[in-house]
């Protein structure tokens, strides 16, 4: 008997175990102005509408054929909530955040009903409609933005990196302490609402900051937050990576979700042991700008070199051809 989509995925996260095939998952999104055409579900809505979002994530297994489903597109969901004007975008644009409302580092309030904020509230009610239609068969992914990012909603990317070259390390910590809970809230609310895994995007990446920082700064807060949250957890870092693997490995996530920029045999090789790896398939010369043919040798590669889930980098380009996501499913199902 084949294996689920949903054993697949659970199967190569806990300890990379191998299924009938390798699976293909998508920790952040597959959307594209193809699929949002193909089931009739567009930006911003799905942004903002918890059924047109469950749909659309219905779509990336059902039309490409992926063995997850993600409902969350944007890196906004808490930054809204916790006061950032968000422009939502459209069919063309990701939604973006206009202001920093903590740029003077001054304490963050957060709102007693945070959860309960519409931009939150979407992300749940998507992930239990999820749940009704297909728990137990496909893969459910959360996501939410760890206390990094969420630095960089409040204060500004440039103006939170600067503090760190100037030395504010009370300054720095002080914040991120502030916004680890509400990463902790919003993924224990997740796997409530009915998320099997969920993904932890938080942008220390390779060159934003060196691993010392990493190490100094947030690698004893992720120690804490993996502790706290009672679930599978995929750590996602953008960009090049390969100095603080081990790190990455260390913090106590299952996966970690990784780039192109970072070789996978390498990766496998370094901590694959450690932690399961999802990925790496380049989004713009690859996904974006290549053919079927680009797309479905690099996902060979990925899967030769061990990578436990196969996918996409990183939130695809929204022009990406689906014939391209479609060829890294035909690169998964070859041979078995």
């Amino acid at each position: 008997m084949k294996s689920t989509p949903y054993n697949l995925v659970m199967s190569a996260l806990f300890a990379g175990r191998k299924g009938d095939r390798p699976p293909v998952g998508n920790p952040t999104s597959i959307v594209c102005q193809e699929l949002m055409d193909a089931c009739g579900v567009s930006f911003p809505q799905a942004h903002l509408d918890p059924q047109a979002m469950a749909e659309l994530a219905l779509a990336g297994h059902e039309i490409v054929g992926f063995d997850t489903v993600m409902p969350e597109y944007s890196v906004h969901q808490e930054a809204a909530a916790l006061g950032c004007q968000v422009d939502w975008g459209d069919r063309d644009r990701m939604p973006d955040s206009k202001n920093f409302p903590y740029e003077d580092f001054s304490d963050v309030q957060i709102p007693e009903d945070l959860l309960e904020r519409p931009s939150m509230r979407v992300v749940l009610e998507a992930l239990s409609i999820l749940r009704r239609h297909v728990g137990g068969k496909v893969a459910i992914v959360g996501k939410v933005m760890g206390p990094w990012t969420l630095s960089y909603h409040m204060t500004g990317t440039q103006n939170f990196l600067l503090q760190i070259g100037l030395g504010e390390k009370e300054k720095v910590n002080r914040m991120l302490r502030q916004l680890a809970p509400v990463t902790v809230a919003f993924a224990r609310a997740q796997f409530q609402a009915g998320a099997d895994v969920v993904v932890l995007a938080d942008h220390a990446t390779g060159n934003l900051i060196s691993p010392s920082h990493y190490q100094e700064y947030l690698l004893p807060i992720h120690k804490e937050i993996t502790s706290q949250i009672e679930g599978p957890l995929i750590l996602h870092v953008c960009g090049d990576c390969a100095d603080r693997l081990e790190l990455f490995a260390e913090a106590g996530f299952d996966a970690y979700h990784f780039e192109w920029q970072v070789d996978a045999r390498m990766a496998v090789k370094r901590v694959g042991d450690r932690i399961s790896l999802v990925g790496n398939i380049n989004n713009p010369q690859v996904l974006y700008q290549g053919t079927p043919e680009d797309v479905y040798r690099q996902a060979r590669y990925a899967i030769e070199a061990g990578v436990h889930i196969i996918g996409p980098e990183c939130a695809i380009p929204l022009a990406t051809p689906l014939e391209n996501l479609k060829a890294i499913v035909e690169a998964a199902r070859e041979g078995y």
